[in-house]
């Protein structure tokens, strides 16, 4: 990693991740983690590094780490009401595929780049396949996704035009997460944004562009959770922020699961940051259906210390919200919707200004009115 004292290590057995290769787990089986996220560092000439790139001396990457970049990042914070309350926007869907997960592949990309791969596997419920397809192909890496043969049709035509080779796997999510293990097997690389911590340091933008276009740190902030690697890359972002003295608080999170498929729900509900096997059934958030969530631990021992809660939404309250988001100008798929439940109980006060991250472009769904 370079000077900014960056460590991974497995949070398992405490092994550092290797100086060669790319591992997805330590050969105990455990995973990556930062055991020191990357410090921060105030963003550099916007002009010469625009967008998520102008907070690259934040990332803890390698030297020779190539900037791979399609102008993700500097997404518009957008003043809005929802439910006659106030809410800032996060737009994400306004990244180069549509969704959040460009900034954690952005980082990842140039992560792999720097190690010398050039062929590498991920498994997606649609955004992040498309996503790491997109930036593997501006890398010139080759790529294989394993998704859902349910995808959404704009996601899996998205990661074909990009030029990857998609496996559809029948059956639910978790099939195509064991399909692309099962090929990892052979010793291809695989890309896993859920098991690589490397796009975290992307995902931790979100948290610095939010500060800086505030002006301060937010009262509540929103979002959904699938793996978790969204809100715990959040997180980090404005823990480094107020460990470097820029902020000297944290918002108070709230996390939102659908309920057809709720793992961290239920574990903050039994007060545990241990996920237990859930039933689970479809759900319009696609991209929250995760049933085996790998960051779940990180965020729920946040949360269970005073730092927030996970709420859970119906299929009803998402719909509805997807609908009324849409009538006012804003287009984004379900699983961003779910970021604005717990604006509609009126019961809970939130602390302001709250901010609400609406993770994809409406586009990448079939859901219709």
């Amino acid at each position: 990693m370079n000077d900014n004292n960056a460590q991974i290590a497995c949070t398992s057995c405490g092994a550092p991740y290797p100086p060669i290769g790319a591992p997805y787990k330590c050969q105990c089986g455990g995973i990556y983690d930062f055991s020191q996220f990357p410090a921060y560092k105030e963003p550099v000439n916007p002009v010469l590094s625009p967008g998520l790139w102008s907070y690259q001396d934040s990332f803890g990457l390698p030297g020779n780490a190539p900037v791979v970049t399609l102008g993700e990042g500097n997404t518009p914070l957008l003043s809005s009401r929802f439910n006659g309350r106030p809410v800032y926007l996060k737009m994400e869907g306004q990244n180069p595929t549509g969704a959040y997960k460009d900034r954690g592949s952005a980082v990842l990309t140039s992560f792999l780049r720097s190690r010398g791969v050039v062929l590498a596997i991920e498994d997606s419920s649609g955004n992040a396949g498309a996503s790491l397809a997109a930036y593997c192909a501006c890398a010139g890496l080759s790529v294989a996704v394993f998704i859902p043969e349910t995808a959404s049709g704009p996601k899996r035509w998205q990661i074909e035009m990009y030029g990857a080779e998609v496996h559809r796997i029948p059956g639910p999510r978790a099939n195509a997460a064991e399909a692309v293990l099962k090929a990892a097997e052979s010793g291809i690389i695989y890309a896993s944004h859920a098991y690589m911590p490397f796009g975290l340091t992307g995902i931790a933008t979100i948290a610095y562009e939010i500060f800086h276009q505030l002006g301060t740190v937010p009262g509540t902030l929103i979002a959904p959770v699938g793996h978790g690697g969204l809100l715990y890359g959040i997180m980090l972002g404005f823990e480094a922020l107020r460990e470097s003295g820029v902020s000297n608080t944290l918002p108070y999170y709230i996390g939102v699961q659908a309920e057809n498929c709720a793992p961290v729900l239920q574990a903050f509900n039994d007060k545990s940051v241990e996920v237990a096997d859930v039933i689970t059934k479809p759900t319009l958030a696609e991209g929250t259906s995760v049933s085996r969530p790998l960051r779940a631990g990180q965020i729920l021992a946040r949360l269970l210390s005073g730092g927030g809660e996970i709420q859970g939404g119906s299929e009803d309250q998402l719909f509805d919200t997807y609908s009324t988001t849409a009538r006012s100008g804003v287009f984004c798929e379900p699983t961003s919707c779910l970021s604005l439940i717990p604006l509609l109980n009126d019961k809970i006060e939130l602390a302001e200004p709250v901010v609400a991250i609406m993770t994809g472009a409406g586009y990448k769904t079939n859901a219709i009115l």
